[in-house]
């Protein structure tokens, strides 16, 4: 098969496009033909700086396919089912064998181009915004980096709720844009304050409830957006910036940190998680939710698709075919 692969980390010019062999079926697993693969922010960071599975290494959290082969034990899934899996590595790939403990059946309703985009984006989110956020109707939330897969999915999803909607992006057009999605305040952080802003259109109230895929000086400002007794849920390093970021704001406020990792969540907790995000896509099933998708590449350009992410004009899932 085809793989986007690299032997060491780095900028996105590590990536070589080349033949490799196919991943093994697994007893209690399934092997699936790879239709789109939804590239991750951790997608990035663990090509820049993560440890090295296999040699050459297949980066990749999470793709859609149709399953080609059911294991030895599986009895929930079916040859020609289509599909969206999620993964330590593997994803950059024409095939990837998965335990089903990481798979979910599309719904009718779901194509493998939007399937691609919904576990970890909206699952991320749901458990940002609710398992440790506890955000409920009333209560006031900032997206920070809104334009991302997860800022698109949380705003969507704490409009639903009942909350009030604030967002960060860097351009007024994206802002503007997720108005549609249920957005009620757009912060452009390129041009204002965002605290300064957030506190003077919450007449210095704050926010209840962050969510920071960013960190860094983000975090910090999200910290300064906080009303009193407030929470952020710090799911991302996307800033990667090497200075940690200044916390001590919290205690002034009794405000509280959660850091937010899905994937530590689903090894955990799989007897909630699985459900929730079967949950989420029968929501996108119905067209409560909406996968937005900003470009398709092919895999062979898998350098060009991270280094388009990483120039941050992306709004929405940035996918790849094989």
């Amino acid at each position: 098969m085809k793989a986007a692969v690299y032997d060491h980390v780095g900028g996105p010019e590590v990536f070589r496009y080349e033949e490799v062999p196919e991943p093994q079926l697994r007893k209690g697993g399934v092997l699936i033909d790879v239709a789109f693969i939804a590239i991750q922010g951790g997608d990035l960071l663990h090509r820049q700086g993560g440890a090295l599975a296999t040699t050459p290494h297949i980066v990749g959290y999470q793709c859609s396919g149709i399953i080609r082969e059911v294991g030895d034990g599986v009895t929930h899934f079916v040859k020609g089912q289509p599909v969206v899996a999620t993964m330590a590595y593997g994803s950059h790939a024409e095939v990837v064998s998965v335990a089903t403990a990481s798979v979910w059946a599309l719904p009718d309703g779901v194509s493998l181009l939007h399937g691609a985009g919904v576990p970890i984006e909206f699952g991320t989110a749901h458990d940002c915004l609710f398992e440790f956020g506890r955000l409920t109707a009333g209560e006031s939330v900032l997206i920070q980096a809104g334009a991302g897969g997860v800022g698109l999915a949380a705003i969507q999803l704490a409009k639903a709720a009942g909350a009030t909607v604030f967002a960060t992006a860097s351009s007024d057009d994206r802002l503007a844009r997720l108005k549609e999605y249920g957005l009620d305040h757009a912060i452009n952080y390129a041009q204002v304050d965002t605290a300064k802003t957030i506190m003077d259109i919450t007449g210095g109230k704050g926010v209840d409830l962050v969510v920071d895929p960013v960190g860094g000086k983000t975090l910090e400002a999200s910290i300064a957006s906080l009303g009193y007794r407030g929470r952020v849920s710090y799911v991302g390093n996307a800033g990667r910036e090497p200075q940690p970021p200044q916390i001590g704001g919290l205690m002034a406020k009794n405000a509280e940190i959660h850091g937010v990792f899905l994937g530590a969540e689903m090894a955990m907790n799989g007897g909630r998680t699985h459900p929730m995000i079967a949950g989420l896509l029968h929501q996108v099933a119905t067209g409560a939710l909406t996968v937005v998708t900003d470009k398709i590449f092919n895999l062979a350009e898998a350098a060009d698709a991270h280094r388009y992410i990483e120039s941050r004009q992306a709004f929405g899932r940035v996918l790849m075919v094989p």
